[in-house]
């Protein structure tokens, strides 16, 4: 098994998209998308040119994969408007109508309107497990889309291939909650993709306490698992001092690699969106 991160906000816009190498392949939140307003600033033309990159890229792979698993129904982790490169594909997705809220309810509503005539290949993932050729996925229950089910739920993936598992957390904004954590530690997975704390507002949306219970609840993941590596991204990487303030990570790290999905991928960080104010004054747009 090999994982393949596509997209993530360390690539330079909002997304977790991640691919599975395995004799079943399988791709996880095909989606793209940028953050509408940041430092009061629009995206800058340089973030729309890489959405378009990155967004080509991960409709390469989804035509490679065999099944396509959907975790929510936010637009950086799905697209509704293209729903053709779908076509004859599995799809798994976080139930439509069950732990959602309303406004992630219309958009599943929406999407599997447009699914019509693509593919009639669709499963409610939550709570399920599936076991595929040379891979089983195991679904969570559904979980907190961060700290409260404000914004709704999300479900976490384990991939095993009988050699090595995988874990894909979705956005849980930490994990700051105890049963986020929980299908994690179950999991037991060598390889651990999670959205990390939303450092980036923290004191507006995002509390000092669930920063700390964050922290404690990633060093219990590391004491308690196989990890070995450890990739922390998407919320995170909308912040430029992310490693300063998950320094506590590091230092009980013990041997276990912590790292963005750029350097997990072996390519330069561009967190465009925490760089936004920069771009706009390197490169002036004229209105």
């Amino acid at each position: 098994m090999k994982i393949v991160p596509l997209a993530f906000d360390s690539f330079g816009a909002r997304s977790m998209a991640t691919f599975i190498e395995a004799k079943t392949p399988v791709i996880i939140d095909p989606g793209v998308a940028l953050g509408p307003s940041r430092y009061r600033l629009p995206p800058h033309p340089i973030e729309y040119q890489r959405e378009a990159e990155l967004w080509k890229k991960i409709k390469e792979y989804v035509s490679r994969a065999e099944v396509v698993v959907i975790t929510h129904y936010h637009y950086d982790h799905h697209n509704p408007n293209e729903v053709e490169i779908f076509r004859g594909k599995k799809l798994l997705i976080k139930h439509p109508e069950d732990h959602i809220n309303r406004s992630q309810m219309k958009r599943a509503a929406f999407f599997l309107n447009q699914l019509k005539g693509i593919t009639g290949d669709i499963e409610y993932a939550d709570g399920n497990r599936y076991e595929l050729e040379g891979i089983e996925l195991t679904i969570s229950k559904p979980v907190f889309h961060g700290t409260n089910n404000r914004l709704g739920y999300v479900i976490e993936v384990c991939a095993d291939d009988g050699e090595e598992k995988f874990l894909f957390s979705s956005d849980v904004e930490g994990p700051a909650v105890q049963h986020q954590l929980e299908f994690m530690i179950e999991c037991n997975a060598e390889t651990v993709f999670i959205d990390g704390p939303m450092t980036y507002m923290l004191g507006y949306r995002y509390s000092a306490r669930s920063l700390q219970e964050s922290i404690k609840n990633l060093i219990t993941l590391i004491e308690k698992t196989n990890i070995r590596t450890l990739v922390l991204d998407h919320h995170l990487a909308r912040d430029l001092k992310w490693r300063d303030k998950l320094k506590d990570v590091f230092q009980h790290a013990d041997g276990v690699r912590v790292c963005s999905a750029a350097e997990y991928a072996g390519i330069k960080e561009e967190m465009l969106e925490a760089l936004r104010k920069e771009l706009y004054a390197r490169y002036p747009v004229n209105c």
